[in-house]
């Protein structure tokens, strides 16, 4: 028989080291630590789809589970360390608009606001709702918010693609609390990020900059290739 307590407590704890992953995507500079707080970000989804599926009896959440396993802690990354192999970089060092610190006393604003307006719309839309998975609801709107900062704060094409892996991870969460996401729809949102970080990698020319310096990139490239056709 499942101890509830104990179940209790396993998915809070999750819950909270999910929150510092998002933390850290928005404040670390070393581009390998980014990639594996992105790791153990999923990792830890996928343990979360794996106790409700002991809890709930669902085949359905172990296979989410297994195949966030796959793409998230496996291939993606594996993908995205070779992009960053090949670009030779290792940090990145500048911010638009957004500081950490800002960043993460917005995102403490957006957590807080989000768990105000959930809380009102969900009262109304449900007689009871359980706290854990409330909680749960609350910290995957607010994991894709803190997503879309680090697109919108961080300058490296490389980073803002871990703040969009991000964003797709607080939907998963979402789905996995509030309404049970249908394996198909999370089949094709691993399509996606895999097609996303496939063209990621065929673009290695630009992945180190920003918009700006990679559409320079792209017109010297186009200017140089245009010269050798040119040439006798």
């Amino acid at each position: 028989m499942t101890d509830v307590s104990f179940v209790d407590g396993l998915v809070r704890f999750i819950f909270v080291a999910v929150l510092i992953t998002a933390a850290f995507l928005l404040s670390t500079r070393s581009l390998p630590s980014l990639l594996r707080t992105y790791q153990l970000q999923s990792l830890l989804l996928a343990m979360l789809a794996v106790v409700f599926s002991f809890v709930e009896g669902s085949a359905v959440l172990l296979w989410i589970a297994i195949l966030t396993v796959v793409s998230k802690v496996l291939v993606i990354p594996y993908f995205i360390g070779e992009i960053q192999e090949r670009i030779s970089i290792r940090r990145d060092l500048e911010f638009h608009y957004l500081a950490p610190a800002s960043s993460i006393l917005v995102s403490i604003a957006l957590i807080i606001g989000v768990y105000l307006s959930l809380g009102n719309i969900l009262s109304s839309a449900y007689a009871k709702v359980e706290p854990i998975f409330f909680i749960g609801a609350v910290i995957g709107i607010s994991l894709m918010l803190m997503g879309m900062l680090v697109i919108f704060s961080r300058t490296k094409a490389i980073t803002k693609v871990l703040g969009f892996l991000s964003m797709e991870n607080g939907v998963l969460l979402f789905g996995i609390c509030v309404t049970e996401l249908p394996f198909i729809i999370e089949v094709m949102i691993m399509i996606d990020l895999i097609i996303l970080i496939l063209l990621t990698t065929i673009l290695t020319v630009g992945i180190d900059s920003t918009i700006e310096a990679y559409n320079e990139k792209v017109r010297q490239y186009s200017l140089w290739t245009v010269r050798e056709e040119d040439a006798p």
